[in-house]
């Protein structure tokens, strides 16, 4: 069959490879037929600076990982798993293909009300659960997400899901603030470029009532990573996910003094559970987040509209079949 993959090498440049070879699985895989695989803000990234921080794109490379598929084939050591649906993450080349395969240990069955497009979402998913968790949010946390992007409205579900009585989230664009109120924000804060740094924390904390005890960056951008911490009441947690430059200045002394516990967040650690439970009881809706959808064939428009900074655009999902 005539197969297609997404290759980059000369940054900023995409194109597609017609058949690709379709691997057999080793003893302990399984090969997966792709159904949808979403675009990350990361596979944008380097497609637009080949890097970031130390992972460094340095010859083609298949992309994606934010996926889901059917497994049409199974290693000679997986006994279980026959004509089961499942989403996984890729290794060092991703799953923008017709056909994948992967470890069998590593793929998890989708119930028959969760969709292979909500599948595909389990992976972001899984950032925001790991986000909240190292946040330790629970009931009656006064959560602050700065950020609207997939990962900043995934975290504010998850956030809701896990008991925080109140949360607000920030952006420059409106219209990501209006999808957030409908996904449950109690309130939203544009912030405007011109805003300082004072202005912006006065209006969080008339926001939330209190200084939040719970605050995730999902931006990155240095100016979120400081409000992140000033913003942080003593002895809460700033939690940090978005990734941007490589070294930042922070008020860390302000995070000193004050007890601020600063927490990274790579991915995700043995969450893919959780999130599909959340999804699976129907605890959290992910469908709004799809704004755009694509064929495999035009996987090129695709990243066109990934990539073009439109507010209306959150997730586009890329359908393999």
């Amino acid at each position: 069959p005539s197969l297609y993959a997404t290759d980059r090498f000369n940054f900023n440049s995409l194109w597609l490879q017609e058949q690709t070879p379709i691997e057999e699985p080793d003893q302990n895989e399984v090969l997966l037929q792709m159904a949808c695989v979403g675009i990350c803000g990361s596979d944008v990234h380097y497609l637009v600076n080949g890097r970031i921080g130390d992972f460094v794109v340095r010859k083609p490379m298949i992309i994606g990982h934010e996926s889901s598929g059917v497994v049409v084939k199974l290693g000679k050591n997986v006994k279980n798993l026959k004509d089961m649906i499942f989403c996984a993450t890729p290794p060092v080349h991703g799953n923008l293909r017709r056909f994948y395969k992967h470890a069998a240990d590593f793929c998890f069955k989708l119930p028959d009300n969760v969709t292979l497009a909500e599948g595909a979402l389990l992976e972001p998913l899984s950032v925001g659960v790991h986000a909240c968790k190292r946040a330790n949010i629970g009931i009656s946390s006064k959560v602050l997400i700065l950020g609207a992007g997939p990962i900043g409205l995934l975290s504010l579900l998850v956030a809701k899901a896990m008991g925080a009585s109140r949360v607000v989230i920030t952006d420059l664009s409106q219209s990501r603030l209006d999808l957030a109120k409908k996904l449950g924000a109690d309130e939203t804060l544009l912030v405007k470029k011109e805003d300082t740094e004072s202005h912006i924390l006065k209006r969080i904390i008339e926001l939330v009532g209190e200084e939040p005890d719970k605050t995730i960056d999902a931006c990155g951008a240095q100016s979120m990573i400081r409000l992140a911490i000033l913003a942080t009441r003593s002895g809460g947690v700033a939690v940090l996910v978005g990734m941007g430059a490589s070294e930042v200045q922070i008020p860390l002394m302000n995070a000193l003094v004050r007890e601020v516990d600063i927490r990274g967040v790579f991915r995700y650690a043995n969450d893919y559970a959780d999130a599909l439970n959340l999804l699976a009881t129907e605890k959290i809706d992910v469908k709004p987040l799809i704004t755009h959808n694509y064929k495999l064939e035009d996987t090129v428009q695709a990243f066109e509209t990934s990539k073009s900074g439109q507010a209306d655009v959150v997730k586009v999902m890329i359908h393999c079949n």
